[in-house]
């Protein structure tokens, strides 16, 4: 590249480097005299900046600088939310019949108070399954933020709680998301899942009509990804092949004053369906379908 015109300046003349060697020498051992005073204040605990200032600082390797560091529970994408697990029925219910066949009111009619579910024909409790499938969903929740509660326990109580009690525990903590987990008891051959929402229920104390939207939202995403996760076909003998169910006549989701539904996860006369629900791998991949379902519905809310 040339230069013309009134900003060019000639080249000055060359010096001789005879002077500036002399002067790097003369430099040298100034510069060495403030470095080893500067090694010894930081041996002696010295402070090169003025009291009450930080001093700054080096992240170490995985920590702040992006490779390895855990996220903190604030960036976790979940925190803040609250979802009530409503593991179906209740191992003991069994040992109490006469307390589950209490009715109670559920806004648009009465309903016993629980009852015991159904089993696999080998024997394994639908109240076992919920039980385990809902553990493996709080387990995958919680990892990204979330704040779980159960409806009830192994350590809680005995039998229940009643239908109306589920719905109130949800209310309660005014969950962003409320599940409940079940397996049904359909005749052989009758196989797949399906997801119950509620519909709009105005009558005593329910009042879904505030709900139902939201609802129908999260169980579109739940069934979503419990199909995605499992494999596991839509309902042939109920949701017109679509696995989403609407109904009117539960407690659970009638005196729901939050966003609810129940999936269903599998028929357990069915020898198919009961194979799966046996198996805990594929328990793992059912709660990982429902807590993709409802992490979606979360991120959206």
């Amino acid at each position: 590249m040339s230069y013309a015109g009134p900003e060019f300046e000639p080249p000055a003349p060359r010096r001789s480097r005879r002077p500036l060697t002399v002067t790097l020498a003369a430099l040298v051992p100034v510069a060495l005299l403030g470095w080893a005073a500067y090694a010894h204040l930081g041996r002696s605990g010295g402070d090169a900046h003025p009291a009450g200032t930080a001093s700054p600082s080096v992240a170490a390797p995985g920590f702040g600088d992006g490779k390895g560091a855990s996220p903190s529970a604030s960036a976790l994408p979940l925190t803040g939310k609250v979802v009530v697990i409503d593991p179906g029925h209740n191992p003991g219910n069994f040992r109490h019949t006469a307390e589950i066949a209490r009715q109670v009111n559920v806004g648009n009619g009465h309903k016993e108070c629980d009852t015991t579910g159904t089993e696999t024909n080998a024997g394994y409790p639908e109240a076992e399954f919920t039980l385990d499938v809902s553990h493996r969903v709080r387990a995958l929740l919680e990892k990204q933020g979330a704040t779980v509660k159960f409806t009830h326990d192994k350590d809680g109580p005995a039998w229940g709680p009643c239908v109306d009690e589920r719905a109130e525990i949800g209310n309660k903590a005014h969950a962003d998301a409320a599940l409940s987990i079940h397996a049904d008891g359909s005749a052989p051959g009758n196989r797949g899942f399906h997801v119950i929402m509620p519909g709009a229920v105005h009558a005593g104390g329910a009042d879904t009509r505030p709900i139902t939207g939201p609802s129908r939202d999260l169980g579109k995403r739940v069934a979503s990804g419990y199909r995605h996760a499992t494999g596991e076909p839509f309902s042939n003998y109920l949701g017109d092949g679509a696995g989403l169910v609407t109904r009117t006549d539960l407690g659970g989701l009638n005196l729901s004053t939050v966003p609810k539904v129940f999936i269903e996860c599998g028929n357990m006369r069915d020898a198919t369906d009961a194979a799966e629900l046996t198996s805990a791998a594929w328990r793992q991949k059912a709660a990982q379908g429902i807590s993709e379902g409802i992490v979606s519905f979360l991120r959206e809310s």
